[in-house]
C-alpha cells in the first residue's frame, strides 16, 4: 500500500490501526532489505593458494582433478572431488579429445604406442603397452622409438604383464611394418625385429586403419592420463627446483606410479581395478618370454665423456617432500 504511493493515515484507516503502528512496519520494512550473503566457509579455502601453485607451475598443461584432490588429501582436505572439479572448473582452458574404444575378451589384445613427452635434442618418449580388456599398463621412458627399442620394450612388458596377449595392435610405423599389403590385403612386410619377436613370444602383430590411429583408443586415453598425472605433476615439481626430468629419474617412478596409483584405481570405462582385472588376463595368455640379457659381442673400453644429466642422487636430494607425498 506504502508502494502504490498511500499515506499513512489512509493504510492506519483502511487496517484498523494506529499511524505509529504503520510507521513502524514500514520502518522495520526498510531495515529488513537484503544484502548480498557473506560467502560461506568451504573446505577448499585452506588449499586454494597450492592449488593455484600447482595450476600455474604446470600452465600450458594441465593436472587432472583426481591427482590434484590427492596431493590435498595428503595435506588435511576432507572434502570431496565434486566441489573441487566445480572450483577448477573456470580455470581450466582445455578439454580432452574424446576417443573411441571397444572391448576385447581376457588375454585377446594389447595396444602398443609411442607418445612424445618432449621433442627436440634431448627428447622424452614413453612407450605405452595396454591390456584390451583388464586396461592395466606398462610405460617405459626412452629417447628413441626404433625397432630395437620396442622390441625390448614390448618384452618387457611381457614380464611386467605375466603372460603374452593373442594380439597386439600397432600404429603403421616403419619400426613395426616396413610395406602394408605387400603381399595382398592384409599380408604385410613385417620389420625384420618384430617378426621374429612375435614368432619367439607366439603373439600376432596386427595394425590399426591408416590414417585412424584412433583405433587404439585403450592405449591413446591412457597416453593422456600419463602425461596428466604422472608427467605434467613431475615435471612441474622438478621445474620448481630448477631441474629437468630425464629418462632414468621418469623411469625410477614411474614403475611405482603404475603399481600404486594408474593399476590399483578404479577404470573409469570398466568400473573396476586393472590389477584385478588383470589375473583374468594371466590365466588365458601365453608365459611371459625370460628376459634374457644379449651377450657382448666385444669388450669395449670405457672412454669418459661429458655428462648432461645429473645423478639421481642429485634428483633425490633436491626433490621437494611435496612429490615424494604425492608418489609415497
Amino acid at each position: 500500500m506504502a508502494r502504490r504511493g498511500e499515506a499513512v493515515r489512509a493504510i492506519a484507516r483502511q487496517l484498523d490501526c494506529s499511524r505509529n503502528t504503520v510507521r513502524r512496519y514500514l520502518r522495520d520494512e526498510a531495515a529488513r532489505r537484503y544484502g548480498p550473503r557473506q560467502a560461506r566457509a568451504c573446505k577448499l579455502d585452506d588449499y586454494r593458494s597450492y592449488l593455484h601453485e600447482r595450476i600455474e607451475q604446470a600452465r600450458p598443461r594441465w593436472i587432472p582433478a583426481t591427482v590434484l584432490l590427492r596431493e590435498i588429501s595428503e595435506r588435511g582436505y576432507g572434502g570431496g572431488i565434486s566441489q573441487l572439479k566445480a572450483w577448477l572448473a573456470p580455470l581450466k582452458r582445455t578439454e580432452l579429445e574424446p576417443v573411441v574404444r571397444f572391448e576385447t575378451p581376457p588375454g585377446k589384445q594389447m595396444q602398443a604406442d609411442f607418445t612424445h613427452v618432449r621433442r627436440g635434442r634431448d627428447p622424452l618418449i614413453a612407450l605405452v603397452a595396454t591390456m584390451g580388456y583388464s586396461r592395466a599398463t606398462f610405460v617405459k621412458f626412452t629417447a628413441r622409438e626404433d625397432a630395437a627399442t620396442l622390441c625390448t620394450g614390448l618384452r618387457e612388458a611381457f614380464g611386467y604383464f605375466g603372460g603374452v596377449p593373442e594380439h597386439v595392435l600397432f600404429d603403421n610405423t616403419k619400426a613395426v611394418v616396413i610395406e602394408r599389403d605387400a603381399y595382398g590385403p592384409g599380408l604385410h612386410r613385417w620389420n625384420d625385429e618384430m617378426k621374429a619377436l612375435a614368432e619367439a613370444c607366439g603373439f600376432t602383430p596386427r595394425l590399426c586403419r591408416p590414417y585412424r590411429a584412433k583405433t587404439k583408443g585403450k592405449v591413446e586415453r591412457f597416453n593422456s592420463y600419463l602425461k596428466g598425472s604422472f608427467v605434467v605433476p613431475l615435471a612441474a615439481t622438478l621445474e620448481a627446483s630448477g631441474l629437468r626430468l630425464e629418462i632414468d629419474l621418469a623411469n625410477a617412478h614411474v614403475r611405482r606410479w603404475l603399481d600404486e596409483i594408474a593399476n590399483a584405481r578404479v577404470h573409469g570405462t570398466t568400473k573396476a581395478v586393472p590389477a584385478v582385472r588383470l589375473a583374468e588376463e594371466q590365466a588365458v595368455m601365453l608365459a611371459a618370454p625370460a628376459l634374457k640379457a644379449p651377450a657382448p659381442t666385444a669388450q669395449r673400453v670405457a672412454m669418459p665423456v661429458e655428462s648432461l644429466q645429473h645423478p639421481l642422487a642429485v634428483y633425490d636430494a633436491l626433490l621437494c617432500p611435496a612429490l615424494l607425498e604425492v608418489f609415497a
